[in-house]
């Protein structure tokens, strides 16, 4: 049974010393609770294939079925997990990233198999939040992230992390404490097809970049 390390980190200045202690968690294949531009999310190391089917076991989710989203810490990521992306979709998500989207597009053969299953797209989320950004920055590839809370009711416990620390501190290595978060998660558009689907629509407004 996991025993979490509360980690407070100014959500503006990040201590060096306070995200390598995170990397570290993260490389040892530990699921770190952190905080992002939109609502806490819940990750690991995407080449850590133990800690994501703890991931999934966590949420309840088959690893076959589960849509996880990457967090990376810049557009360079992107085409290292993605492909077949039309020059008018990423000039979208130069404009709109970083930012409170999570773009879904078409799986290169990087991204890593999720019950053995290659996963045929990928949600891609660049936030707008210096801590996941120094992670991933420091980590050198993506964690894997799902939404802590139920798509269908707000719960108060998804923007205080110290309810979310007590109610994960058995079953995550670590929670970040980087202030409040805020209850409306990332809105999703499908890009498969360049028609900019919004397959949810959350705290970011698509129309303002197409």
């Amino acid at each position: 049974m996991a025993n979490a390390t509360l980690i407070k980190i100014h959500p503006d200045n990040p201590p060096m010393n306070k995200i390598l202690q995170v990397v570290e968690i993260l490389r040892k294949g530990g699921i770190v609770i952190y905080p992002t531009d939109t609502i806490y999310g819940m990750g690991c190391d995407l080449h850590n294939a133990r800690a994501l089917e703890r991931l999934c076991h966590l949420k309840g989710l088959k690893p076959d079925k589960a849509n996880l989203s990457f967090i990376c810490s810049d557009l360079t990521h992107i085409s290292d997990y993605a492909r077949n992306i039309s020059t008018s979709v990423y000039k979208v998500m130069k404009k709109a990233l970083p930012g409170p989207f999570t773009f879904v597009l078409e799986a290169s053969s990087k991204v890593p198999r999720l019950g053995g299953i290659r996963k045929k797209t990928v949600g891609i989320r660049v936030p707008n939040h210096q801590i996941p950004l120094c992670i991933v920055r420091e980590l050198g590839n993506p964690i894997i992230s799902t939404s802590i809370h139920d798509d269908d009711a707000i719960i108060e416990y998804a923007t205080d992390p110290e309810l979310i620390f007590e109610k994960f501190r058995h079953s995550v290595d670590a929670v970040i404490d980087g202030g409040y978060g805020k209850n409306v998660p990332s809105t999703v558009i499908n890009c498969e097809d360049e028609q900019f689907e919004v397959l949810r629509q959350g705290a970011g407004i698509i129309e303002e970049y197409v």
